[in-house]
C-alpha cells in the first residue's frame, strides 16, 4: 500500500510541474494538490496503524538483555526505528538503535514512563506545504492567447466573407453561359477555383495556430527568467524562508508514544485489548508544571540522526522543526547542533518532539564560477557548471537529461543519480533533491548577487545557443559582467570531434543583444573590454548566420540535421540554470 500511495502522490506532482500553467485550469490545479495531500494523510495514517500494531506485540519482541522492545524497519522510501519502555529502569536513559549511534538521551521522567520512542524518517518531504502554481504567467500566456485567437476569428471571418463573394461570382458566370459543354468546363474551373479558396483558410489556420503555440512558449519562457519585484516578508519570528533555504534528506517525524496495553496469551489464544482512540502521543513536557522545576524536570532530549546517504551537504545542515500551528519550519527550540559529516551524524536537543528537518542555503552554489555547452554528438550535449563548491556535468539527449559526473571540492564523488536517464523536470526535481540546486528561482536575486541581464535578450541567446549546440561549443567569457544588461557576451567555437577537448582551444568571443550578433575584436585575455567588430567580420541579425561566417559545411549539416525535442531540451536547461545572469 506504501510504495503505491507513495508512487501516485510522485506522479500528480510530476504532472503539475510538467504541464505548461498556461494549459493548467484553476479546477484541476485544486483537485490534484486536494488528491496529493489526502494521499499523504492516507499514507501517515497507515504509518501510525502499523506502529500501534507493533507496540501492541512489544512484550513478545523484547530484547532478552535490555527487556525493551527495539525495532528497525526500512525499505526504499522510509526507516522506522521503534524503541519500547518495558523494564521503566531509571538508569536507563540511552536509547540507542541496532548498535548505531542513531537515538536519544532521554530525561529520567522518561525512563520510568510507559512510552514509545518512535523515529520515522521518510526519505520525501510530505510536511512542507505545496507551492502555488504562479497565477502571474497564468494571466500572462492566457492574454496572448485570447489575442492570437482573436486574430484568427476576425481571419476567419474575412476568409468566409470572401468565400461567398467567390461563390456568387463564379454562379453569375455560369448563369451567363449556355453551352453543355461550356458549363462543364465552368464548373470544373469553379471546383478548381473553391478549392483552392478552402485550402487557403486551411493554410491561415493553421499559421495561425503555429503562431499562438510560438507566442504562448515564448511568455512561459520570458516569465522563467523575469526577477520578482518583492522579496518575501510575512514571515514570523524563526520562520524558515523556503525561498532562500531548501530542505533536504526528508523528514524526521519524532514522537513519543503512549505504551498500548500488551498482549496477553490466555488458554492459547494472543489477548489485547484495542483502545477506541488508538495510538495516542505523550505530551513532554506536560501542559501544566506546576508541580515540578520545568528546566530541570523537563529538560531537552537529546537527538541523534543519521543524514541520508543520497544527499550532499556542501556547509553543516542546519536543523528546523515543524510548527504544527502555523503550518512553517522554524528554527528555535533547537540548541547544541553538531555535525560529523565523515560518519554523517547530526546531534541536537530538542524542546518538543514533532517533524524535523535539515535545510541547506538554496543559492550555496550561485553565482557559478564557469560554464561550458559541448557537442559530443548529433542531438547530444554535456552541460558543465563549475560553483564554489562542485563541478557539475550534464548530459543532454533529445528529450532526456542525465547527471555525467559530480566534482565536490575537486574530488569525485559518486552520486546515485548517476547515469539515470530522466526526462528534464524529473531530473531538475531530482538534483535539487540530492542538494545539487542550480537552478534559481524568480526570487533568487535577492539572496545572490546576480549579473542582471534583460530577460528578452538571455532567452533569445539561449534558444540561439540550443539551435547550434551540435556543432559549436559555448562557454562563460568574463566580458559577460562588463557588457551591460541589454548585451551577453559568450565564448564560442566550432566542435565536431567526441574527444575530449584541448586544453587551451581557440574561442571567438561573441556579443548578442537579442536582435544583434558581433564577433568581438578582443580575446579572453585582452587587458580592457572593448565592443569593436573583429576585422573582415559583419554584424548579423541571429547567432545562426553570424557563425555561418566561419562555420564549415559539416558543422552547419550537423545543425540541419538537430532533432526539435533535443533543441528544446537544451534550451530549457539554460533557461533553468541561466549560465549569463548567474555566472
Amino acid at each position: 500500500m506504501g510504495p503505491k500511495t507513495k508512487k501516485l502522490i510522485d506522479k500528480l506532482k510530476l504532472i503539475l510541474l510538467e504541464t505548461p500553467p498556461y494549459d493548467l485550469q484553476d479546477k484541476i490545479v485544486t483537485q490534484y494538490q486536494g488528491s496529493i495531500l489526502e494521499l499523504q494523510e492516507l499514507l501517515h495514517c497507515k504509518f501510525n496503524t502499523a506502529t500501534e500494531i507493533l507496540l501492541r506485540q512489544a512484550s513478545t519482541l523484547a530484547d532478552l538483555d535490555s527487556g525493551n522492545m527495539e525495532k528497525v524497519i526500512q525499505d526504499e522510501n522510509i526507516t522506522l526505528y521503534v524503541w519500547a519502555n518495558l523494564k521503566k529502569n531509571p538508569r536507563y536513559r540511552s536509547v540507542r538503535f541496532s548498535e548505531t549511534q542513531i537515538g536519544f538521551e532521554i530525561p529520567r521522567i522518561l525512563a520510568t514512563s510507559d512510552i514509545a520512542l518512535r523515529l520515522l524518517h521518510t526519505h520525501y518531504d510530505h510536511v512542507t506545504p505545496l507551492r502555488p502554481v504562479p497565477t502571474s504567467l497564468q494571466e500572462h500566456t492566457s492574454t496572448i492567447t485570447n489575442l492570437v485567437r482573436d486574430e484568427e476569428k476576425n481571419l476567419e471571418a474575412a476568409i468566409s466573407k470572401e468565400m461567398q463573394e467567390e461563390c456568387k461570382q463564379e454562379e453569375n458566370e455560369s448563369n451567363s453561359v449556355h453551352e453543355e459543354e461550356i458549363k462543364v468546363e465552368d464548373q470544373g474551373e469553379t471546383e478548381v477555383k473553391m478549392s483552392s479558396v478552402q485550402e487557403e483558410p486551411e493554410v491561415t489556420k493553421c499559421e495561425l495556430e503555429m503562431k499562438l503555440i510560438s507566442e504562448t512558449v515564448l511568455a512561459a519562457q520570458l516569465l522563467l527568467l523575469e526577477n520578482a519585484h518583492e522579496k518575501p516578508s510575512d514571515l514570523d519570528d524563526n520562520e524558515v524562508d523556503l525561498c532562500q533555504f531548501t530542505t533536504l534528506g526528508g523528514v524526521y517525524h519524532l514522537d513519543i508514544l503512549e505504551l498500548p496495553p500488551q498482549c496477553k496469551p490466555m488458554k492459547g489464544w494472543m489477548v489485547v485489548e484495542i483502545l477506541k482512540e488508538g495510538l495516542q502521543k505523550y505530551i513532554y513536557p506536560p501542559e501544566t508544571t506546576e508541580d515540578f522545576e520545568t528546566e530541570y524536570s523537563f529538560p531537552p532530549i537529546e537527538v541523534t540522526l543519521e543524514v541520508h546517504e543520497n544527499v550532499i551537504f556542501f556547509e553543516d545542515p542546519m536543523v528546523a522543526r515543524w510548527d504544527a500551528e502555523g503550518k512553517h519550519w522554524k528554527t528555535d527550540g533547537i540548541s547544541n547542533v553538531s555535525y560529523k559529516s565523515e560518519e554523517r551524524l547530526i546531534t541536537f536537543n530538542l524542546e518538543t518532539f514533532g517533524p524535523v528537518t535539515l535545510i541547506q542555503d538554496s543559492h550555496i552554489n550561485m553565482p557559478y564560477q564557469s560554464w561550458e555547452l559541448r557537442p559530443l554528438d548529433v542531438n547530444k550535449v554535456l552541460l558543465s557548471v563549475t560553483t564554489i563548491f562542485a563541478e557539475i556535468q550534464i548530459q543532454i539527449k533529445e528529450n532526456l537529461c542525465m547527471l555525467a559526473s559530480i566534482k565536490v571540492n575537486n574530488k569525485k564523488h559518486s552520486s546515485i543519480l548517476e547515469g539515470r536517464w530522466m526526462t528534464p523536470v524529473s531530473f531538475i526535481t531530482a538534483l535539487k533533491e540530492a542538494g545539487l540546486n542550480i537552478f534559481p528561482t524568480r526570487h533568487s536575486h535577492f539572496y545572490v548577487i546576480i549579473n542582471y541581464k534583460v530577460p528578452l535578450t538571455e532567452m533569445k541567446a539561449y534558444r540561439q545557443m540550443a539551435l547550434l549546440s551540435s556543432a559549436f561549443a559555448f562557454g562563460w567569457s568574463r566580458w559577460n559582467m562588463l557588457c551591460d544588461s541589454k548585451k551577453v557576451v559568450f565564448k564560442v567555437r566550432e566542435h565536431l570531434r567526441k574527444e575530449e577537448p584541448i586544453e587551451d582551444p581557440n574561442w571567438a568571443l561573441l556579443m548578442f543583444s537579442g536582435d544583434r550578433a558581433q564577433r568581438l575584436k578582443i580575446d579572453e585575455y585582452s587587458d580592457t573590454f572593448s565592443e569593436a567588430l573583429k576585422e573582415e567580420t559583419e554584424f548579423h541579425s541571429t547567432l545562426y548566420h553570424m557563425v555561418k561566417d566561419f562555420a564549415s559545411e559539416e558543422a552547419m549539416e550537423k545543425i540541419r540535421s538537430s532533432n526539435d525535442q533535443f533543441i528544446d531540451s537544451v534550451g530549457h536547461m539554460l533557461l533553468l540554470t541561466r549560465v549569463l545572469s548567474y555566472s
